[in-house]
């Protein structure tokens, strides 16, 4: 391996650091603290690793573990952009396409060239393993709101409907199964908000 590669990977590696200190809305479970988006890109990598079976066709989990490692790397440049926080789609598109041309161009440029690949390609979640990758994406905040009786949800005043119709979609086309689980939990957070959290469907 060149020095000069070698340099370059590097570079990376420390730039990617940050990512530790965006902070999500999103809360962890025991409600200590809230997340930041280097723990939710760890914990979806371990999403597709158990949950592989619930994808909707054949998928490779190595390349929906890469995704999922690499889609909100982003955020270093332009910060996390909450599924409930009004912001406009094309300027969060053109913000974080930028940011991943800058931050992948920190690599060598095959490497850059494929991680940008990989990062583009779940964004427009056409592929199998893109459609499942942005599943887990929605599904895993979906599972928080839920065991953390409402979590954002109660932040942000979102009803039953707007759960449907923003996570929905994106879950039921890569992982069906999953939906099918989501819809039961939040049928019954939103019935029966001042009880406690659903118990965990067993196996």
């Amino acid at each position: 391996m060149p020095l000069n590669a070698l340099q370059d990977q590097l570079s990376f590696l420390r730039e990617i650091d940050r990512l530790k200190s965006v902070v999500r809305q999103s809360p962890l479970l025991d409600k200590s603290r809230n997340e930041n988006s280097a723990e939710h890109s760890w914990h979806l990598g371990l999403y597709a690793l158990v949950l592989a079976e619930y994808a909707n066709g054949t998928v490779d989990i190595n390349r929906v573990t890469k995704m999922l490692l690499l889609h909100d790397i982003v955020e270093i440049d332009v910060g996390d952009y909450p599924i409930h926080g009004g912001s406009s789609a094309e300027l969060q598109a053109e913000q974080e396409g930028q940011a991943a041309a800058r931050i992948f161009g920190l690599l060598p440029t095959q490497q850059g060239d494929a991680f940008l690949s990989l990062w583009q390609e779940f964004e427009r979640a056409e592929s199998d393993d893109a459609k499942f990758a942005k599943a887990l994406d929605r599904f895993q905040p979906l599972l928080i709101n839920v065991f953390t009786d409402g979590g954002t949800w109660n932040q942000n005043g979102v009803s039953m409907e707007q759960v449907f119709s923003r996570y929905g979609p994106a879950i039921k086309r890569g992982a069906p199964a999953l939906w099918d689980v989501c819809e039961e939990w939040v049928t019954q957070h939103f019935s029966n908000r001042t009880t406690a959290t659903p118990q965990q469907i067993e196996n």
